[in-house]
């Protein structure tokens, strides 16, 4: 399996390549040169094996220059039972009739993130050996809050890799704030930035393309790579959910191999999405993918009209791992449809970085409207959705995975199409306390601090609080350093101390 790049389908490198390098020298990102094909006996094989060896049969085909030593040593050492939960990695749980929950969140740092933040320090480290041995990987990360905790806990004192995470001062919420903060590792570090995640994602992106700065690195012996969605390493982990959540229905009775589904994902960087749609053209058998997105609506409305315009007002939401108004990932997806255009993929991304806009072929349009759906919940609907769902059914979620109910039950209604459906829930509640407990109350919530609402929403829903969230009250805080977008280069060089 060779990767290629966006933005120069003339680039072919390995898989190694791919996750050491994190993004290609052109600004592109890389994606897989073909898809494997899981037949349906395939996947009913999957359905009698743990997550682990589900990751490794679908991970094995994509990661074809490692050896099935060195995959079982990632995979087994990523899922290890002492990092989860729940021994089943990632459970689904129904809630009523064909709606299934995908709960991603049983890992370190609650939320989806661990899925494949636990993984991606071990494919690196394994691919920086065969590609880079001997240079100290830095890791460079823009975060809306939930990937910079997943990767800062992954990396945490990996040998040869220093890890800098950069979040929006004021774009997360206040535990994923203390999760970043208090963070121990001894090659880690945390900076704030004045401005929203779009800021400090732009900004990364220039850092990683900067010659003068790759140069200064490679003086040191360093070379930057990615633990953001940008990375093909943090990507592909996420294919594997969806195959085990099939698997998982076909174990409970609710399909029968073959049998279609839907999947609904709340998503901001269309990581998350994009990973089902590989899984759909590998062979798993999913209808619809339904994009649902938060009150920052710029991939509903690209989707249904063909027009990407990240000119317009940004909001700061309940939901803000979802608070983003340049996909990244989109880029992925527009590349497959284009049919390997690069250079129609440079063209658009140019008028994305000139213009702030847009607007695809309605050939282009109509081939992704042939799977993709979408929706998006307001920041009221979000609250009705979250206490709607625990009064009925006694099951607490997440803003973000209430903004995916929301817009699954809005789905159902304007299509009929109720088929079996695996709705993704990104994060524990206890990461969004004051937000959770606030719609649980009707609004109705006494002033208490961060872990005073911790405590309170355990109170009053009897659901268990999470015991890496529970192990933050007493810690201190590490990192308090804020910088402006244009100062982040610089402070790259402060934080690595070059």
């Amino acid at each position: 399996m060779l990767y290629t790049s966006t933005r120069d389908n003339s680039v072919k490198v390995t898989a190694s390549q791919t996750i050491a390098q994190g993004i290609s020298t052109d600004g592109g990102l890389f994606v897989p040169c073909s898809f494997p094909k899981f037949s349906v006996e395939k996947i009913s094989s999957m359905a009698s094996m743990d997550y682990i060896n589900r990751a490794k049969t679908v991970l094995k085909e994509f990661l074809t220059d490692f050896t099935d030593e060195e995959l079982d040593y990632c995979v087994s050492g990523a899922y290890s039972a002492d990092k989860f939960s729940s021994d089943k990695i990632a459970p689904t749980v129904n809630i009523d009739g064909n709606k299934n929950i995908l709960e991603l969140w049983h890992g370190p740092t609650c939320a989806f993130k661990d899925m494949a933040l636990q993984l991606l320090p071990y494919l690196m480290t394994v691919s920086a050996k065969k590609t880079a041995d001997g240079k100290t990987i830095v890791i460079l990360v823009a975060t809306s809050g939930d990937t910079g905790k997943a990767a800062l806990e992954g990396f945490k004192d990996v040998k040869n890799t220093k890890i800098l995470v950069f979040y929006p001062v004021d774009g997360v919420s206040p535990m994923q704030k203390l999760q970043m903060t208090t963070q121990d590792g001894e090659n880690v570090v945390v900076c704030a930035i004045e401005g929203n995640f779009d800021d400090a994602q732009s900004a990364v992106k220039s850092i990683f393309t900067n010659d003068e700065i790759k140069a200064r690195l490679a003086d040191k012996n360093m070379m930057f790579s990615s633990a953001n969605s940008i990375n093909w390493g943090r990507l592909v982990p996420q294919i594997v959910y969806y195959f085990s959540a099939y698997c998982d229905l076909i174990n409970n009775g609710s399909v029968k191999p073959g049998d279609v589904i839907n999947v609904v994902v709340p998503t901001g960087n269309f990581g998350n999405i994009l990973a089902a749609y590989y899984a759909k053209h590998m062979g798993l058998p999913i209808k619809a993918l339904v994009c649902a997105s938060n009150s920052n609506n710029v991939l509903t409305d690209f989707l249904k009209t063909g027009t990407y315009n990240k000119n317009r007002d940004f909001y700061t939401t309940s939901s803000p791992s979802m608070d983003i108004l340049i996909s990244s990932n989109l880029e992925r997806l527009l590349y497959h449809i284009a049919g390997s255009d690069d250079n129609l993929i440079k063209d658009l991304m140019n008028r994305l970085a000139k213009d702030g806009e847009y607007t695809v072929s309605n050939d282009m349009l109509a081939k992704i409207q042939e799977e993709f759906d979408a929706g998006f919940s307001s920041e009221s609907s979000v609250d009705e959705t979250v206490k709607y769902h625990f009064d009925k059914y006694k099951y607490l979620c997440d803003t973000h995975t209430a903004v995916a109910l929301k817009v699954y039950d809005e789905y159902v209604k304007r299509t009929g199409d109720d088929i079996p459906t695996v709705i993704d829930s990104t994060a524990s509640p206890y990461k969004f306390s004051a937000s959770v407990l606030s719609a649980v109350r009707d609004g109705n919530v006494p002033e208490l601090d961060e872990f005073s609402m911790v405590d309170e929403l355990n109170k009053i829903t009897n659901t268990q609080v999470p015991a890496p969230i529970a192990s933050l009250k007493d810690k201190p805080v590490r990192f308090k350093d804020v910088c402006v977008r244009e100062d982040m280069s610089d402070m790259v060089f402060k934080l690595l101390n070059i």
